[in-house]
Protein backbone atom coordinates (compact mmCIF):
# COMPACT_ATOMS: atom_id res chain seq x y z
CA UNK A 1 0.00 0.00 0.00
CA UNK A 2 2.83 2.49 0.75
CA UNK A 3 4.72 2.56 -2.51
CA UNK A 4 0.74 3.01 -4.33
CA UNK A 5 0.12 5.80 -2.22
CA UNK A 6 3.93 7.02 -3.08
CA UNK A 7 3.11 7.07 -6.51
CA UNK A 8 -0.19 8.75 -6.17
CA UNK A 9 1.56 11.45 -4.45
CA UNK A 10 4.28 11.92 -6.90
CA UNK A 11 1.74 12.07 -9.55
CA UNK A 12 0.30 14.78 -7.97
CA UNK A 13 3.07 16.69 -7.20
CA UNK A 14 3.78 15.96 -10.71
CA UNK A 15 0.44 17.56 -11.70
CA UNK A 16 0.84 20.81 -9.81
CA UNK A 17 4.13 21.18 -10.90
CA UNK A 18 3.22 21.20 -14.66
CA UNK A 19 0.39 23.33 -14.00
CA UNK A 20 2.65 26.01 -11.94
CA UNK A 21 5.27 25.97 -14.94
CA UNK A 22 2.33 26.00 -17.82
CA UNK A 23 1.28 29.30 -15.84
CA UNK A 24 4.52 31.18 -15.09
CA UNK A 25 5.00 31.19 -19.02
CA UNK A 26 1.63 32.93 -19.45
CA UNK A 27 1.34 36.29 -20.04
CA UNK A 28 -0.25 38.30 -17.23
CA UNK A 29 -4.01 39.09 -17.90
CA UNK A 30 -6.48 41.31 -15.75
CA UNK A 31 -9.17 39.71 -14.85
CA UNK A 32 -12.93 41.58 -13.79
CA UNK A 33 -11.75 42.29 -10.23
CA UNK A 34 -8.67 43.89 -11.13
CA UNK A 35 -9.93 45.91 -13.81
CA UNK A 36 -13.56 46.80 -11.64
CA UNK A 37 -12.62 44.94 -8.38
CA UNK A 38 -12.12 49.22 -6.15
CA UNK A 39 -15.23 50.29 -7.82
CA UNK A 40 -17.87 47.48 -7.20
CA UNK A 41 -16.37 47.95 -3.56
CA UNK A 42 -17.04 51.39 -3.52
CA UNK A 43 -20.42 51.39 -5.45
CA UNK A 44 -21.61 48.99 -2.70
CA UNK A 45 -20.26 51.44 0.04
CA UNK A 46 -22.08 53.84 -1.33
CA UNK A 47 -25.26 51.81 -1.51
CA UNK A 48 -25.29 50.65 1.70
CA UNK A 49 -25.04 54.35 3.27
CA UNK A 50 -27.56 55.51 1.26
CA UNK A 51 -29.89 53.00 2.16
CA UNK A 52 -29.17 52.67 5.74
CA UNK A 53 -29.08 56.70 6.12
CA UNK A 54 -32.56 56.64 4.35
CA UNK A 55 -33.80 53.50 6.83
CA UNK A 56 -32.33 55.48 10.15
CA UNK A 57 -33.61 59.48 8.98
CA UNK A 58 -37.02 57.98 8.23
CA UNK A 59 -38.04 55.01 10.66
CA UNK A 60 -38.81 57.36 13.24
CA UNK A 61 -37.30 55.27 16.03
CA UNK A 62 -36.47 57.10 19.30
CA UNK A 63 -33.19 55.98 20.45
CA UNK A 64 -32.99 54.83 24.03
CA UNK A 65 -31.93 52.13 25.84
CA UNK A 66 -35.40 50.72 27.21
CA UNK A 67 -38.73 50.96 25.58
CA UNK A 68 -40.79 50.43 28.66
CA UNK A 69 -43.14 53.61 28.89
CA UNK A 70 -41.71 54.80 25.02
CA UNK A 71 -44.28 51.97 23.20
CA UNK A 72 -47.45 52.79 22.85
CA UNK A 73 -50.22 50.59 20.85
CA UNK A 74 -51.61 52.62 17.69
CA UNK A 75 -55.10 52.83 16.48
CA UNK A 76 -56.20 49.83 14.31
CA UNK A 77 -57.33 51.21 10.99
CA UNK A 78 -59.76 49.23 8.98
Amino acid sequence: VFPMARAALNLTARGVQHTAVRQAHRKYESTFHDKYGNLVLLGGAAVFTTVWGYVFTQLGMEWGLSPVGRVTPKEWRE
